[in-house]
């Protein structure tokens, strides 16, 4: 069963890339704890929905974001941190806080983890958009199925 509105955010170990080029870890809570938090989830960096529809939206939107209040702007998936390094540079994405949750501990402490055998993959995340606000979520769009529509960026601001 997956968190929703009124639980806290899951306490888990997520990472990026530090400036030595190695992974840093990042504590979920410490990261997305504090303020007003937009986090979106993708199946995964540099896969054709995630790169060209759910990451540019926000990347485009950053303003609109921050202009409605918004703190922080992350993204996670289940990847290496160097492929969220690799992929944020790719997509512009400066400014979008990219956490790379390799082994899936934090998605599937939110309970959205996809079995992605399909693909010839391991368990990856769901797509979907949260609101956080103080590491409580005020609001979860899961997709339902393929596609980038609850989950876009354009709705998350229209319920901001």
């Amino acid at each position: 069963m997956s968190l929703s509105v009124g639980s806290n955010i899951p306490n888990v170990t997520m990472h990026v890339l530090g400036d030595n080029g190695m992974p840093s870890p990042v504590n979920s809570v410490d990261a997305l704890g504090k303020g007003k938090v937009v986090l979106f989830a993708v199946p995964g960096a540099f896969t054709p929905g995630c790169s060209m529809v759910h990451l540019p939206g926000y990347v485009k939107n950053q303003a609109a974001l921050r202009a409605k209040g918004v703190d922080t702007i992350a993204c996670v998936s289940v990847n290496d941190p160097w492929v969220m390094d690799q992929w944020s540079k790719a997509s512009g994405a400066e400014g979008i806080l990219m956490l790379a949750d390799g082994a899936g501990a934090f998605t599937a402490a939110m309970g959205l983890a996809m079995d992605g055998s399909g693909f010839g993959l391991g368990s990856r995340s769901q797509r979907y958009s949260a609101i956080i606000e103080n590491g409580v979520i005020t609001e979860i769009n899961v997709e339902e199925g393929a596609g980038i529509t609850v989950s876009a960026c354009e709705i998350v601001l229209e319920h901001l």
